[in-house]
């Protein structure tokens, strides 16, 4: 019954405790997509810290970008952990992880408006 005290509780109130090893993995892959958040953020913050040879309003469009991809990549690490966890809990298939795509597609994005930037 301890485990029902557990926060959060909208994921450990469902379903029976799984293998130890795969809540482990889960919770790496959360650390994952943390270190991913903050490598992110890092990179906004620094086009802006730096003076480098972009054109300023690409730059800021970029660190931008960038920012935001790391916000999203911390939901997507909560949010991920939260429904592997579930489903895992469950005995139902792993769900796909939702903001995958959008994170990596804003990557191209931010990159592209450098070097469009550089270019200038």
């Amino acid at each position: 019954m301890a485990e029902r005290a557990r926060f959060p509780r909208r994921v450990y109130s469902h379903g029976e405790e799984p293998d130890p090893r795969f809540s482990l993995a889960n919770e790496r892959t959360f650390l994952a997509w943390v270190r991913t958040s903050l490598a992110l953020l890092a990179a906004g913050v620094a086009l802006e810290a730096l003076a480098l040879p972009v054109d300023p309003v690409l730059r800021l469009a970029s660190a931008v970008v960038f920012v935001v991809l790391g916000l999203l990549s911390a939901a997507q690490a909560w949010l991920g952990w939260a429904r592997a966890e579930i489903a895992m809990r469950r005995a139902t298939p792993l769900p796909a992880p939702s903001l995958a795509p959008v994170v990596a597609g804003g990557v191209v994005l931010a990159s592209a408006l450098l070097v469009v930037g550089l270019l200038l």
